[in-house]
């Protein structure tokens, strides 16, 4: 299959601001790896979905916005983005801003996400 990493990137975001948990898992390859400070160092399509709903379950109102998505490599994109919430359980709100390294297997399912934060949150 032939993609752009950026494109990907933009549909994979667009399923998670729309709260589409089914297209979200579908992004992911069995064995993806996920490095977040929102939801930890995860491995495995079964764990970063369990940590994507325990956050959305914390942030259900969170809105993300991307400032740049860009294709590093065939297979790699990068994307820079901000992120605003409120915690549901103690109404703090949350502002993140960081970036986002994605990397894919050959048929576009993603296969690792790093996320930079740009501060502590």
């Amino acid at each position: 299959m032939i993609f752009d990493p950026a494109e990907r990137i933009t549909l994979f975001h667009d399923a998670i601001n729309r709260l589409d948990f089914e297209a979200i898992e579908d992004f992911f390859a069995e064995n993806a790896t996920y490095v977040s400070n929102g939801v930890g160092s995860l491995a495995g399509r079964e764990a970063i979905m369990e940590a994507f709903h325990g956050y959305f379950d914390t942030y259900p109102d969170q809105t993300a916005i991307n400032s740049l998505v860009e294709t590093l490599t065939p297979l790699s994109g990068r994307s820079v983005w901000s992120v605003r919430a409120t915690n549901s359980k103690t109404g703090k709100p949350l502002i993140r801003e960081g970036e986002e390294t994605i990397t894919f297997d050959e048929d576009g399912r993603v296969v690792r996400v790093e996320v930079t934060d740009y501060q502590e949150f």
